[in-house]
């Protein structure tokens, strides 16, 4: 990553400070924000945004109105303890979302690596109440899969505190399908909503929450822009697929789909997804062959299935 100088967008993100990009065949392709000037109550976290196709269009979102605690791209989850990373409203049982003062915050703490097209990222993951549950390292990439594609490669590693940890989601406390927390990605909203594909399969109910090897999203901004973004798991683990297209466009992994996910003391969690990012609408057998191709360059092996 390399030193930048624009402010990334609506988030308030504090940006300008120690602010880094992420390059492409030497073009940026997506900006990192610290999440520093993030209101408290939207889970302040470091996040990428704005991240671009080769041609330039803009794939993610911050602040929308449907969502306001959506950043961009990122690592971030609902519940650790009681606390939320994932900003905005709480799933309650019995209550339904309730805006509670639980939030925590992740704090930027360094990076080990710093390149334009590569860093590592250390990051504290605060709790409510000041206690640092978590301690994060995020690996993030990007390289080029053809001429109208690259590949953003996100690794997080996650190591528990001094304490044992549950991780939940809305689901885990009675809201069917709402698995989400893990890695997340925010789409731009446009009039018409983005197609959704998968292997021999289509349709948002067709992917959520399936362990897909890979899903699509191909959007049409209102400029007649069209884009494609291609998610596969790259690491040992496959969590399943949370999918939105009709009521907002996003696609993020699921630590904890149906169970809590228990995080002994000082012991880890790691994900790894590969997301081809390209201009246009590809075939699905298109779309097959750019992610055997980013598989093959980086060895990935078939992901085992979480018991999320």
């Amino acid at each position: 990553m390399a030193a930048g100088d624009a402010d990334g967008g609506r988030a308030g993100s504090g940006h300008g400070e120690g602010a880094a990009v992420l390059r492409c065949r030497g073009s940026v392709v997506a900006e990192w924000n610290s999440g520093a000037g993030v209101d408290p109550q939207l889970s302040p976290r470091p996040y990428l945004h704005p991240v671009r196709t080769p041609a330039g269009t803009t794939v993610t979102e911050v602040r929308p109105d449907d969502h306001l605690h959506h950043l961009g791209v990122g690592v971030t989850v609902p519940d650790v303890n009681g606390s939320s990373f994932w900003g905005g409203t709480t799933f309650v049982r019995d209550r339904g979302p309730v805006l509670l003062d639980n939030h925590g915050r992740q704090e930027h703490r360094g990076w080990d690596a710093a390149a334009d097209d590569r860093s590592v990222e250390r990051i504290a993951w605060v709790g409510r109440d000041g206690t640092e549950l978590l301690g994060e390292v995020r690996e993030t990439a990007a390289w080029e899969v053809d001429a109208h594609t690259w590949a953003l490669d996100l690794h997080t590693r996650l190591v528990a505190g001094e304490r044992d940890l549950e991780v939940n989601s809305p689901a885990t406390k009675g809201r069917p399908g709402a698995g989400y927390g893990g890695f997340f990605w925010r789409a731009p909203r446009h009039a018409r909503p983005p197609r959704v594909l998968g292997p021999g399969a289509e349709g948002e109910d067709a992917l959520h929450g399936s362990r897909a090897p890979w899903l699509a999203l191909q959007g049409t901004s209102d400029s007649e822009q069209r884009w494609s973004l291609v998610f596969a798991a790259a690491g040992p683990v496959a969590d399943p697929w949370f999918v939105r297209a009709g009521e907002y466009p996003g696609v993020g992994g699921s630590l904890a789909w149906r169970d809590p996910l228990h995080v002994a003391a000082r012991s880890a969690v790691e994900r790894r997804v590969l997301t081809l990012v390209a201009d246009g609408h590809p075939s699905p057998d298109r779309l097959a062959g750019l992610v055997a191709t980013a598989r093959d360059r980086l060895g990935a092996p078939a992901p085992e299935r979480s018991a999320a």
